[in-house]
This record gives C-alpha cells, sequence and structure tokens, in this order.
C-alpha cells in the first residue's frame, strides 16, 4: 500500500513543484543512503577499539615494569641507608664501650694508688684515728652542755696539736677537688666550734660540731678511710 501511495504522489510533484523543489525534494528522498558512511564510521570505531585493547595489556605491562624500575631501586637505597645506619651506630656504641672501659682503668689504676698511699701511711692515719678520739670526747661534753670540758679539748685555737697532725693527715691523703673541698669545711667548722665553746654559746656550739662532723665523714669516704677508723 505505501508503494502504491509513493508511485502515485511522486508524479505529481514531480508535474507541480518547481525543478528547484523537484531537486529538493529528491534530496530529501536520498537521505536514506547516508546511512552507509555512518556504518562504515562506526566499523572504524570499533577497529580502533579492539587495536586499543590488544595494545593495553602492552601498556600495563609497561606501566608495571616501570614501576617496578622506580621501586627496586628506592628499596635497594632504602636498605642500603638502614645497613649504614646500623653500621655508624655500631661504631659509635664502640667508641662508647672504649671509653667506658679507659675510664674504668683509670679509675682502677687510681683506686690502686690511692690504696698504696694509705698502706704506706700508718703515721698519718694515726693522726686521724686520734682525730676521731678527740672529737668524740668534745662530742659528748658539748652533748652534756659542759663546754668547758670541750674547751679543754679544743684548746683556744687550732694550733692544738691533734688538729695540726690531721691536717698533715688531710693533705697527704686527699686527691680530688671534692676531698679538698670537704678538708677546708672541716678546718672552717672546727674554727666555728672553738669561737662558739670560748664565748659559751651552746647552740652555735652544736651546729659548728654537726657540720665539722659531717665534713669529716664525707671526706672517710671519699677516700675509703671509712672502713679503716674505728669509732665512725
Amino acid at each position: 500500500m505505501a508503494t502504491a501511495f509513493l508511485s502515485t504522489v511522486n508524479p505529481f510533484i514531480s508535474s507541480t513543484l518547481p525543478s528547484s523543489s523537484a531537486t529538493s525534494s529528491s534530496s530529501s528522498l536520498s537521505i536514506p543512503l547516508t546511512v552507509y558512511p555512518q556504518k562504515q564510521h562506526a566499523r572504524r570505531q570499533q577497529t580502533l577499539s579492539k587495536a586499543f585493547s590488544e595494545s593495553h595489556p602492552t601498556s600495563l605491562l609497561f606501566t608495571r615494569r616501570g614501576l617496578s624500575v622506580c621501586f627496586i631501586p628506592g628499596l635497594f637505597l632504602s636498605l642500603w641507608g638502614t645497613g649504614l645506619f646500623n653500621t655508624n651506630a655500631a661504631v659509635l656504641e664502640a667508641d662508647d664501650d672504649e671509653e667506658l672501659l679507659e675510664k674504668v682503668k683509670q679509675d682502677r689504676k687510681k683506686r690502686l694508688e690511692r690504696q698504696g698511699v694509705i698502706s704506706s701511711s700508718n703515721k698519718e692515719t694515726g693522726y686521724l684515728q686520734d682525730l676521731v678520739y678527740q672529737l668524740s670526747k668534745v662530742g659528748q661534753a658539748i652533748d652534756n652542755n659542759d663546754l668547758s670540758a670541750a674547751s679543754m679539748v679544743l684548746g683556744g685555737s687550732t694550733d692544738t696539736d691533734w688538729v695540726q697532725k690531721a691536717n698533715i693527715a688531710f693533705t697527704k691523703l686527699s686527691f680530688s677537688p671534692e676531698e679538698k673541698s670537704e678538708v677546708d669545711t672541716f678546718n672552717s667548722s672546727i674554727a666555728s666550734l672553738i669561737s662558739s665553746v670560748t664565748r659559751n654559746d651552746v647552740e652555735s656550739s652544736k651546729s659548728a660540731f654537726v657540720a665539722l662532723a659531717s665534713a669529716f665523714e664525707k671526706w672517710t669516704t671519699l677516700t675509703g678511710l671509712v672502713g679503716q677508723l674505728k669509732g665512725l
């Protein structure tokens, strides 16, 4: 039916329309013929898509290889850096061990030298033992508020024989600055004690005696004599 309709209409259009209209009509009727180029274009796109799909694994493989190339040197450098750090740490630790060992050796050497000096200083050790005895009597007198008895032991100045002999021992057996500092504290404290006892000042005498005894105890601990003197 559609074919019959078209065969009837076309002669009418050709006889009634101008030539330009006929040409236009003829062009409009030829539109279906343009489908073929579109089909060719679609086929071309399919061909390109297939070609891209076939080449895609190669690109992916290349990308993976590129990542491997970038990753492996980075990993190697990281491991190398860690090894270098561990090596440096080991070197520093070895240096610390050597310094510690050297310090131990020096301390042992000084201790042996001190022990040798003390062993050969029997006279000086005797002076110090007498000092302990004299201080014990002074302490008992002050504790009993008997400053006259304390004054008799101390004398009127630091020129007392047992004080002078004690300082001889201090000079010979003091090695470190700390030990010498405690000797200075002892001497200043005994001078203060003598002055307080002379003034009959009980409280000041007690404070001075505590400072004196503390300095002497620290000195004997530093020198290692604390175990060799009786009465401490």
